[in-house]
């Protein structure tokens, strides 16, 4: 009874899901989380991370976890920062080049983008999934910049809704948003955006 009550708040705790890591901290052992597995009471989403069996998953945050490197990107990313109202058919995500997951093989589910590892982690920050677990996502800036540069490879309307309503918005960082492009090779291709916008 008394491992029941600890994964049931463990699941509380962490908005459903346990990683084998957690339930190690918390005395539970991989046969015992088998046990629940086999019992019903837990669901083996991936190697290592476990939700309760009653729950749908939040795909979002099994994505990232299967993907330790990934960050949202594109139009995903103006998803979550609310510059468009379109829910991702395929979750983007940019990697550092030469990073390998299994998901590269999903082309239906997922969209991979490449960059160099040292621009990588430039313009990461946090939002929450839909189910209150946070994921990891790349700024506004960082996102209108990734997506101004891949213009011919997204959708051109989607991409252009999603800059005036930034440039609508109150607290756009103007400098944030020329200093990316300025390292993404892109500036003046941002510049003439917002020079059209304004």
């Amino acid at each position: 009874m008394e491992l029941k009550e600890t994964i049931a708040g463990l699941l509380k705790a962490h908005n459903g899901t346990i990683t084998a890591k957690d339930a190690r901290l918390a005395g539970i052992n991989n046969k015992e989380l088998q046990r629940l597995t086999d019992a019903g009471l837990l669901e083996r989403v991936t190697r290592g991370l476990y939700l309760s069996a009653k729950d749908l998953p939040d795909e979002y945050m099994v994505a990232l976890y299967k993907c330790g490197k990934g960050i949202y990107s594109h139009e995903t990313a103006l998803f979550f920062h609310n510059l468009s109202d379109r829910t991702p058919i395929r979750l983007m995500m940019t990697i550092p080049s030469g990073y390998n997951t299994t998901l590269l093989k999903d082309k239906a589910s997922y969209r991979f983008f490449y960059c160099k590892p040292d621009i990588h982690a430039i313009g990461i920050s946090t939002t929450l999934s839909p189910y209150g677990n946070e994921l990891r996502v790349y700024d506004k800036e960082r996102t209108l910049c990734d997506c101004i540069k891949r213009k011919n490879h997204l959708d051109s309307d989607l991409v252009l809704a999603a800059v005036k309503q930034y440039m609508r918005e109150k607290g756009g960082d103007f400098a944030k948003l020329l200093s990316y492009a300025e390292i993404l090779k892109i500036r003046d291709t941002v510049k003439q955006y917002i020079e059209v916008l304004v």
